[in-house]
């Protein structure tokens, strides 16, 4: 395939940005989109260019670095995957691929697609553990009776990869997806019963510091997560976020 690319170059945080457009020639259906980037990053080289920089780790949809905000979607135009896991085939001969980083106050471009998201890390030092006796008297975890249902629930919220898509996609930047995940993953279970109350308030206060928006139900972080993470957390995670505010 034969295709254009229009990608988002910006030499640091407080650079001027601007799109710049690049034809890329004998692109493979079967290529994945990093490979795909990692050939234009050759050709940039080959020409004594600078590359595009870009997060990526795993490449096995399990890290969540590779985010790119690929023609208006996080992660590009299929679902339930991370960009490492899309394929060229997704696109067809003759396209422009329009390729941004996440966007947001609490996101700062380091460079060109690679964005700072230490945020997320802030907020789980917050609350988003677990304390754990160590005194040698310790429970074994696996001898704790769960209903299977809350088992159930709280490992899917555990799949959040705290990628981000949940902040790109959201109109104001919210990132209350990623937080009631991570909530969610500890208030089902025993183990996080009793740090519950300032987990949730401590959680919650960082997210507001750091300066994402308000959460207004309209879907797109669920609709464009990788790991299908449900509006429903959010919903529990308010509960959460009442029931503590009352105790306080």
């Amino acid at each position: 395939m034969n295709l254009t690319l229009k990608i988002w170059r910006q030499a640091d945080a407080n650079a001027q940005g601007e799109m710049v457009s690049y034809p890329i020639a004998d692109v493979s259906p079967d290529m994945s989109f990093l490979e795909m980037m990692d050939m234009h990053n050759e050709q940039l080289i080959d020409k004594g260019e600078d590359p595009v920089a870009f997060d990526h780790d795993c490449r096995e949809g399990i890290c969540g670095m590779c985010s790119m905000f690929i023609n208006g979607e996080a992660h590009g135009p299929d679902r339930l995957v991370t960009t490492c896991q899309l394929h060229m085939r997704k696109f067809k001969d003759g396209d422009t691929i329009t390729i941004e980083p996440f966007r947001a106050n609490a996101f700062p471009v380091i460079k060109d697609l690679a964005v700072d998201r230490s945020a997320f890390d802030r907020i789980q030092q917050a609350g988003g553990f677990v304390s754990v006796n160590t005194s040698g008297n310790t429970q074994d975890a696996n001898a704790i009776p769960i209903d299977k249902h809350d088992a159930d629930k709280a490992f899917d919220a555990a799949t959040c990869i705290g990628c981000g898509a949940c902040v790109a996609s959201c109109k104001n930047a919210s990132a209350m997806l990623f937080v009631s995940a991570k909530v969610s993953q500890y208030s089902l279970l025993p183990q996080g019963k009793v740090e519950a109350t300032d987990r949730v308030l401590n959680m919650v206060s960082q997210m507001d510091e750091e300066g994402f928006g308000n959460c207004t139900n309209t879907g797109a972080c669920e609709v464009e997560c990788p790991k299908g993470i449900s509006l429903e957390n959010i919903a529990r995670m308010n509960r959460e976020f009442l029931t503590a505010s009352l105790k306080g």
